[in-house]
């Protein structure tokens, strides 16, 4: 199978298989990327199937409706709507109250009062671990299949256009990915397998409508056809996921993938990152929420020693498990690996942040979830860059082998965050805009002066700190 970015490697430790034949266009930013999705919702013609992990009541699509009136229109239709809602039942939920959807007594109240009648389970992880998929998927098997693959959560400040105006609460930035093809059949057989293992299906409180668990789903027989030919080409792609081995035992496999038993647990995200980067020969740009993997910050390491170009886009206002981390002991000699990435000419640790017309600065808290090597190879998912995502939470990602589109999604990330069109630009030339651009900005905002973009550079050593 001939590929663009040939020498990044495929992983070989997943439920599925390489798929050619996609259509894949990258989602940046919540407004766009929900638009897009609320479009496909509505012309559903068969299914729905949604993944959720956070949750906030405020949450409103771009047009106003809330979740609660896609879903209860589209079953008002015909349309088999189906949700997995993750449950957590710890004390200390990640992000605080109001943050995920629970299935309490007063939101299933909510449900009957609306009389919302799509089906739902709820499911645990592991322990204090999180079900962090974030997918949707439309008309499941039929010619019209739809998947959407991202790390986008159902929050207020998600739902940002690109430049990311100044708001009044947050203001995040994020991607999702669509993917119509081959591939989108793995998204299929993920929520099948979630469906029908769900923890708490046979729970009183565990499925909606209350008192029915509801049917299990059929897994997929066969990959549906190659997407039709697009201007957004035919993408080779492989969705990668992980997965604990306590979560989940059927081990039916995907259409077209070699036996793999899910009940030894599934690590395909962190071996693919490792390979692109271990594969990479002139540039690596991530964004990630994080930046919390000992082995990731080894292998830029050295990609930087190669001479590898490397940009790394992470919130300023650092992942509350960061900043904790950092207070350890523990991790003391992680922090160290990570300041001697600031050694490197090469390397540009960076954050965004949007100005308001009064001069005040507001941070943009970045949430993606995507890499891109090489203008060649690209992931995009729910899985960040860290331990708990590459070990511990469930997670999809779709891995894209397809240059156009690795390109264009470099210049739309790039021009967002700069100000400045790269499209004309090799990835080498444009990551070197943008160290340069970065640093810059970082001297206007001590400055006091205006900065160009979004983006300015942040020290490595004392990030966290």
């Amino acid at each position: 199978m001939k590929r663009d970015a040939e020498h990044i490697p495929f992983t070989d430790t997943g439920s599925y298989p390489i798929r050619a034949g996609n259509a894949v266009r990258p989602l940046v930013d919540g407004v766009p990327a929900f638009q897009r999705i609320c479009k496909a919702v509505d012309a559903a013609r068969h299914s729905v199937w949604v993944t959720v992990a956070f949750y906030h009541p405020d949450f409103r699509m771009p047009d106003g409706r809330t979740l609660w009136d896609v879903l209860d229109e589209a079953t008002g239709r015909g349309v088999d709507v189906r949700v997995i809602f993750w449950r957590y039942v710890g004390a200390d939920l990640l992000g605080g109250p109001r943050t995920h959807f629970p299935g309490t007594e007063a939101e299933r109240s909510m449900l009957r009062a609306r009389n919302s009648r799509f089906l739902a389970r709820w499911d645990q992880a592991d322990g204090t671990y999180c079900q962090h998929q974030k997918s949707w998927l439309i008309d499941a098997g039929r010619e019209s299949e739809i998947a959407f693959v991202g790390g986008i959560n159902l929050n207020p400040a998600s739902v940002m256009p690109p430049g990311h105006t100044p708001t009044d609460g947050g203001n995040t930035h994020d991607v999702y990915v669509e993917v119509q093809g081959p591939a989108a059949s793995d998204v299929h057989h993920n929520f099948v397998q979630r469906w029908n293992e769900a923890s708490d299906r046979e729970q009183l409180d565990g499925s909606w409508p209350e008192g029915s668990p509801g049917d299990a789903l059929r897994f997929p027989l066969a990959a549906s056809a190659p997407a039709a030919s697009t201007p957004r080409g035919h993408a080779i792609v492989q969705m990668q996921r992980t997965v604990r081995r306590e979560l989940y035992t059927d081990g039916t496999p995907a259409p077209g993938a070699r036996a793999f038993d899910i009940s030894q647990g599934e690590l395909s995200i962190a071996d693919q990152y490792l390979k692109a980067i271990d594969g990479a020969q002139r540039s690596i740009y991530l964004e990630d929420q994080a930046i919390g993997s000992p082995a990731i910050v080894a292998a830029l390491h050295a990609a930087l020693e190669r001479g590898v170009r490397v940009g790394f886009v992470v919130p300023i206002n650092v992942h509350r498990g960061m900043a904790m981390a950092r207070q350890s002991p523990r991790t003391a000699a992680f922090f160290d690996s990570l300041a001697a990435l600031g050694r490197f000419d090469n390397f540009t640790l960076a954050g965004l942040a949007t100005r308001r017309p009064s001069g005040e600065y507001q941070n943009v808290y970045v949430h993606a979830k995507v890499a891109l090597v090489d203008d060649g190879w690209c992931t995009i998912g729910s899985c960040n860059t860290a331990n708990r995502s590459f070990y511990g939470d469930t997670e999809l990602n779709a891995s894209i082998w397809h240059a156009p589109t690795v390109r264009a999604l470099r210049a739309e990330l790039l021009e967002e965050h700069l100000g400045i069109d790269t499209r004309r630009m090799d990835d080498v030339a444009a990551l070197d805009v943008f160290a340069q651009v970065a640093r810059e900005n970082a001297a206007r905002r001590t400055s006091g002066a205006a900065q160009q973009g979004l983006a300015l550079a942040l020290d490595p050593a004392t990030y966290a700190g």
